[in-house]
C-alpha cells in the first residue's frame, strides 16, 4: 500500500532557493552589464558568456541552480523514481551549463553548452510525467492527469524558446526566461503540496512518527491505594462476573469434591 513519504525540510529549501537564484542571478548579471542589456532579447547564457562583464554572477546562478535540483530530486521521496533520477540529472546538466560557457560571438564552446543547456530542458520539462503516482493516496501534484498537464505545459514553453531560437525571433530572452523559470517553479510547489501532505498524515489522531512516541513514553507509575479492589483483590477482578457468571460455580464445585 503506498503511503505519503515525508519531504525533509532541507528538500523545501532547496526547492525554494532555485527560482530565487535562478530570476535573482539573471536580474543582477544584467544590472551589471556595461550600457543597456535587453533581458527580453538576450539570453540567460549571455550573462555568463566569456567576455561577459561579471559573468561569475550568473555562473554561480548556474551552480547553484543545479546543486538545488540535485538536492530537490534527492528529497523529493513521494515521487516515482524515475522522475526524481532525471530531477537529478537535470541539476548535473545545468552545472555542465556553468561549466561550458558561450562565447561572445558563439565560438568555441557553443557545442557543449547546447548539449547541456538541452539536457537540462528535456529532463526538467520530462520529470514531473516520470515522477507519477497511480496510488489513490499520492498528492495530488503527483496525480497522472495533473504530472501530464505539467510536462504539456513545460514542452510548450520548450517549443516556444526553440521557435524564437532558430527563426532568431526578438522575444529569445523573454522565452529562455519563461521556461526556465517556470521549470525553476514546478518542483517547489511539488515539494510544497507533499510536504503538506506529508505532514497532515503525521499530524492524524493515532499517527505519530516512531521518535515521537518514543519520547511520550515515560516509566510506569506505582499502584495506589484506588487500584485494590476491596475484596482484597485487583480493580480488574471486581469486573470478573462478567466474564465468569456466579452461576456457574454451584456446578463446579461438586466437579471438585468428586475429583477429591
Amino acid at each position: 500500500m503506498f503511503s505519503v513519504r515525508e519531504v525533509p525540510w532541507w528538500g523545501v529549501l532547496s526547492s525554494a532557493a532555485a527560482p530565487v537564484l535562478l530570476v535573482g542571478g539573471w536580474t543582477v548579471a544584467a544590472a551589471l552589464q556595461p550600457g543597456s542589456f535587453d533581458q527580453v532579447t538576450g539570453t540567460i547564457s549571455a550573462l555568463a558568456a566569456r567576455g561577459a562583464a561579471d559573468r561569475w554572477v550568473m555562473t554561480l546562478a548556474f551552480l547553484g541552480v543545479g546543486a538545488c535540483h540535485v538536492v530537490t530530486g534527492l528529497a523529493l521521496r513521494p515521487a516515482a523514481a524515475p522522475g526524481r533520477l532525471l530531477l537529478v540529472t537535470a541539476g548535473v546538466a545545468t552545472v555542465a551549463v556553468a561549466a561550458n560557457p558561450v562565447t561572445a560571438t558563439g565560438g568555441h564552446g557553443s557545442l557543449p553548452h547546447t548539449a547541456a543547456a538541452t539536457a537540462a530542458f528535456l529532463s526538467l520539462a520530462a520529470w514531473p510525467v516520470l515522477g507519477r503516482r497511480r496510488e489513490p493516496a499520492a498528492p495530488w501534484a503527483l496525480r497522472p492527469a495533473v504530472c501530464a498537464a505539467a510536462t504539456g505545459a513545460l514542452l510548450a514553453l520548450l517549443v516556444w524558446f526553440y521557435l524564437e531560437l532558430s527563426t532568431g525571433g526578438s522575444q529569445l530572452g523573454l522565452a529562455e526566461r519563461v521556461a526556465a523559470g517556470t521549470q525553476a517553479l514546478w518542483p517547489l510547489a511539488v515539494v510544497l503540496v507533499c510536504y503538506r501532505a506529508g505532514r497532515r498524515r503525521f499530524g492524524q489522531p493515532g499517527v505519530q512518527p516512531l521518535p515521537y512516541f518514543l519520547r511520550r513514553v515515560g516509566p510506569a507509575l506505582p499502584l495506589g491505594p484506588g487500584d485494590h479492589h476491596s475484596g482484597g483483590g485487583d480493580t480488574d477482578e471486581a469486573c470478573q462476573s462478567q466474564y465468569f457468571p456466579p452461576t456457574h460455580l454451584p456446578r463446579l464445585r461438586p466437579c471438585l469434591l468428586c475429583r477429591l
